[in-house]
């Protein structure tokens, strides 16, 4: 019995209550007492709406039906909602209310733009920086007409979001992106590059002088970025460069070192900072370190320490290049890089991708074994090798993966780690029959004299080591990066442009691909390929990105969704091709027909993708092929290893750029939907911004 039928059944006299309890059974309830029971279930339902009436005048309380009409009732609009500070509308509109407080004030703008976007943000009200005979009741004495030249900032930071110079008055709109300063315009900057870590990973010797070394595990110069501060879920301070992913400047992290050997708190150099540099283990201390520019060819680079030196290392981290005074101890790194997002493996969260079932068999490299082939051999074909730190392992004379029949073998970097797997040879995968092979996480380079035609990173050759068919029926990558052109040289250009990263040669054998950056492919006739949310990168537009094992032949059939290939493809069938962007061309006296060609055209369907010029597909939904006068992708960098390497400019033609089905990008990064933050951005500043004032948006990176 519910409490208000006992409470309804005990108000009646007790004679009525003795009476209606003659005719009951047991333990049931009598007539009466059943009647008061149902009287009472509707008194509940009809208390329960009166507390609900009450809670739904409060947006922490109220039900998910009523958020629309309290955000209604305040302003409120509703935006897509990309990333996770704008993604529940129950937080948005009580957001909404307390900003209301300081509506019109430029640390809400900031906070918007950061929130809305996920990016670093900074807001600044631009008449501060013109350069104007001042007011004499409000003076602003930094507010100098010429650059201070005695300080290095004013030029470091001069035309960014942080440029404190005055500038003259700028007639243009500032909302169309053509002007800058002026009385009414506000800027808001963001820095869409993320700072990706590396953590005590191993500096690269330069070839032939044992004091030079590079951060990047791949032997090439590459910037370094800062590990952004969080401002907190509110602001109450604006952004300082600290806060914001960015370059990480000769200036800044010079000016950082003194101050610590001065007394004052790290900010950039140190552990769990920007970056920390390692001989032997130990953390040199920053009174030994010099920031200067190391550029120059490499035997002859500039400011290398003299043996008898003050200072034991030298960092330039424009260029990611450390001089050492003399040879000897190990040196690594703790460090920060730039890119768009959390694709090709990195030190951020994968384990949701993890193919392993709980039940099997997990052996860790370094800690069971030093070797990874050694740890793939005592698997016996079944289980999981899982690498725990970001360091380089090498693997002079390449790697054997074989899977028994029915097996599933997963080579895997741990979580929030990136190693760098460096091939002398192919990695070959062989298997039985229902065997499944995924590699997720790893950097794969390869340290060869030359490249040749039928060489690969990766292959699934057509026979195993027994000479009998391979029969690996399924091939994944996640996370992965197989290096386009193999490896890069010191300057970041591809070693050997156009090499197959991926060779899979039996014929029935799956390939798919996720969040991954790989060279050319290389697939027979009759094999499947899905590819998602990736790049597929042959180095140069009239390169070969996809055939048959010949390179010039129909490779088989290919799913790309959401991904970028750089490169010609030939296949026989596209069976889906949507938010992609195949960035192709025919070179003089080429032989092929189209920069992309299908076999196939009565079946399979391209939509909403960007197709090179004379292109040979199945029927078209929405698409937009390259001709003359019609605008294309504007990219950043074609250049593996760059920051911005693949990411569309904001000056990209909203066909290519709000192209996908979604009114997102096409390409690989049309997950990141950078174009809808830009709209929920925009939308979100017109409702805070002061009357009679024009916002613009900037992109820092």
């Amino acid at each position: 019995m519910s409490f208000h039928g006992e409470k309804l059944f005990a108000l009646l006299p007790a004679l009525y209550r003795l009476r209606d309890a003659q005719p009951a059974q047991s333990q049931q309830p009598g007539p009466l007492q059943s009647l008061l029971l149902l009287i009472a279930e509707r008194l509940a339902a009809v208390e329960e709406d009166l507390d609900q009436l009450y809670d739904n005048q409060f947006i922490e309380t109220c039900a998910p039906w009523v958020i629309p009409y309290i955000g209604d009732l305040i302003g409120y609009q509703a935006v897509k909602g990309v990333t996770r500070a704008v993604a529940s509308p129950r937080a948005e509109v009580a957001h909404t209310i307390s900003f209301r407080r300081r509506k019109g004030t430029v640390l809400v703008l900031e906070q918007l733009a950061r929130d809305v976007t996920g990016w670093g943000a900074h807001a600044l009200e631009l008449f501060q920086v013109l350069a104007t005979t001042q007011y004499m009741n409000h003076i602003r004495p930094r507010n100098h007409y010429a650059p201070d030249l005695r300080h290095w900032q004013p030029r470091a930071y001069m035309n960014t979001g942080f440029d404190r110079t005055a500038h003259k008055v700028d007639v243009r709109r500032i909302a169309v992106g053509r002007g800058r300063y002026n009385i009414q315009n506000i800027g808001i900057f963001l820095w869409s590059l993320n700072a990706y870590g590396m953590t005590n990973a191993p500096a690269t010797a330069v070839a032939g002088n044992q004091q030079c070394f590079r951060f990047s595990p791949l032997k090439c110069d590459m910037p370094l970025f800062n590990r952004p501060i969080p401002q907190g879920s509110d602001i109450t301070a604006p952004a300082q460069p600290i806060n914001v992913p960015d370059r990480l400047r000769r200036h800044v992290l010079c000016q950082d070192i003194r101050d610590i050997v001065a007394g004052v708190p790290a900010v950039y150099y140190g552990v769990a900072k920007s970056l920390v540099l390692r001989l032997g283990g130990q953390a040199v201390p920053p009174a030994d370190i010099q920031v200067c520019d190391l550029s120059g060819p490499d035997g002859s680079w500039a400011n290398v320490p003299a043996a008898n030196g003050a200072y034991a290392a030298a960092i330039d981290p424009h260029l990611g290049r450390i001089a050492l005074r003399k040879a000897g101890p190990a040196v690594t790194a703790s460090y920060f890089y730039g890119f768009n997002a959390d694709m090709g493996g990195g030190e951020y969260s994968r384990a949701d991708t993890f193919a392993s079932s709980p039940t099997q068999a997990v052996v860790r490299v370094p800690g069971d074994f030093v070797d990874i082939q050694a740890a793939l051999d005592a698997l016996a074909g079944d289980g999981v090798v899982e690498v725990t730190d970001s360091g380089r392992h090498v693997a002079t004379v390449g790697l054997a993966v074989r899977v028994k029949t029915n097996g599933h073998v997963e080579l895997r970097a741990r979580d929030l780690c990136r190693p760098t797997l460096v091939l002398g040879g192919e990695m070959t995968v062989t298997g039985g029959a229902d065997a499944t092979f995924d590699l997720n996480g790893m950097l794969l380079t390869a340290e060869v004299a030359s490249g040749g035609a039928a060489a690969a990173l990766v292959r699934a050759p057509a026979l195993g080591p027994d000479g009998k068919p391979n029969q690996l029926s399924l091939l994944r990558l996640r996370h992965c990066t197989l290096v386009p052109g193999w490896a890069l040289k010191p300057e970041g250009d591809a070693k050997f442009p156009g090499q197959p990263a991926l060779v899979s040669e039996p014929p029935r054998l799956q390939v798919v691909v996720s969040r991954s950056i790989l060279g050319a492919i290389r697939a027979p006739e009759l094999a499947k390929l899905t590819i998602t949310d990736s790049f597929v990168d042959a180095n140069d537009a009239t390169n070969v990105a996809y055939a048959a094992l010949d390179g010039a032949g129909a490779g088989g059939a290919l799913t790309l969704q959401g991904s970028t290939v750089i490169g010609k493809v030939h296949s026989t069938l596209l069976g889906l091709v949507s938010n992609s962007i195949l960035w192709a061309a025919l070179a003089a006296g080429d032989a092929w027909k189209a920069p992309l060609w299908a076999d196939r055209r009565q079946e399979g369907c391209v939509r909403f993708s960007y197709l090179p010029i004379g292109s040979i597909t199945p029927r078209r939904y929405e698409s937009v092929e390259e001709a003359r006068g019609t605008p294309g992708p504007l990219f950043s960098s074609l250049r593996y290893g760059d920051p911005a390497y693949g990411k569309l400019l904001p000056e990209t033609a909203d066909l290519v750029r709000r192209g996908a089905d979604d009114g997102g990008e096409m390409g690989a990064f049309h997950f990141l939907l950078a174009p809808q933050r830009e709209t929920d951005l925009r939308v979100r500043l017109q409702e805070y911004l002061p009357v009679g004032m024009e916002f613009g948006i900037f992109y820092e990176t």
